[in-house]
């Protein structure tokens, strides 16, 4: 079965559609080696088949080894967990969110639009590498993900640039 790979990108903070505020949703750092964080991000991308959902420990240090740059950033809802947010700074003024997602248990609450919203504006206050403030915002998304995704990214005002199908 072909998976259709969706590259979104926003190239200005101004192009932000802002979804509404929801009360205790907030974005907070977190350290990426954190078992808490990869749990997180595991219990997110299970439904989707992330590879996440089956890394190992011994894989999560491969990961980030491999990424020393990434920032992992956990949504919360009144306190307690509901999502996950990784961010990528690259050169060029470029910042990748190479991880958006919430938990299970947390999706269709309405919570999407304003946790994306707190991940994009993340995003546009992260120096990417060189510094200097970021240009561009990118993600890819598929047609593994959540039926919400495609049209969340595109309601908060990121533009597809580039799609491809790849064959599973």
């Amino acid at each position: 079965m072909a998976t259709t790979v969706t590259y979104l990108e926003m190239t200005d903070p101004g192009e932000l559609r802002a979804a509404p505020a929801i009360a205790g949703l907030a974005l907070a750092r977190a350290d990426g080696s954190s078992p808490a964080v990869q749990e997180v991000q595991a219990e997110v991308g299970r439904p989707h088949g992330w590879r996440s959902a089956h890394r190992t420990a011994r894989d999560w240090a491969a990961y980030r080894a491999e990424h020393p740059r990434r920032q992992s950033w956990l949504l919360t809802h009144h306190g307690g967990p509901a999502g996950i947010v990784a961010l990528e700074p690259h050169p060029d003024g470029e910042v990748e969110i190479t991880t958006f997602g919430l938990l299970p248990a947390m999706v269709g609450r309405g919570l999407g639009g304003y946790a994306l919203t707190l991940a994009l504006r993340q995003a546009w206050a992260t120096s990417p590498l060189g510094g200097g403030p970021a240009r561009r915002i990118w993600l890819h998304t598929d047609s593994d993900d959540h039926p919400n995704a495609l049209p969340n990214y595109h309601k908060r005002g990121l533009r597809t640039f580039r799609t491809e199908v790849r064959d599973a």
